[in-house]
């Protein structure tokens, strides 16, 4: 996929018009335009700014190496909707007590900070 179509895929993607994506980018619409239509390709700091709105790697934008947040976040999700173990224990949840709901949010905090300190 090339970067025109990749720019315009992540646009769509995250609702965005070309103008909306335009002004977070800070360039004009046409410009947007040109790349998703690749009469022109985004500059390094254009590159830069558009891996921010789309909270993907530069890289992707460029030669589609790696995958967006959101799609890892859509992968995850669906991995877990699809475990049988887990939705049993989902529709389980709202059963419980609050104080076991309490304890339980804590140790998930608790296993996303040791996450994040690795």
């Amino acid at each position: 996929m090339s970067i025109g179509k990749r720019i315009k895929q992540l646009r769509k993607s995250s609702h965005l018009t070309q103008k909306q994506l335009a002004d977070k980018v800070n360039v004009s619409s046409q410009v947007i335009s040109n790349w998703e239509r690749e009469y022109t390709e985004p500059g390094s700091d254009d590159v830069k700014a558009l891996s921010q709105v789309f909270d993907c790697s530069a890289d992707y934008i460029l030669e589609g190496k790696e995958k967006t947040a959101a799609e890892i976040e859509e992968e995850e999700f669906q991995a877990f909707a699809n475990d049988p173990e887990l939705q049993r224990w989902y529709k389980e949840l709202p059963k419980s007590d609050e104080e076991d709901l309490r304890k339980l949010r804590d140790m998930w905090e608790i296993m996303r900070s040791d996450r994040k300190q690795r």
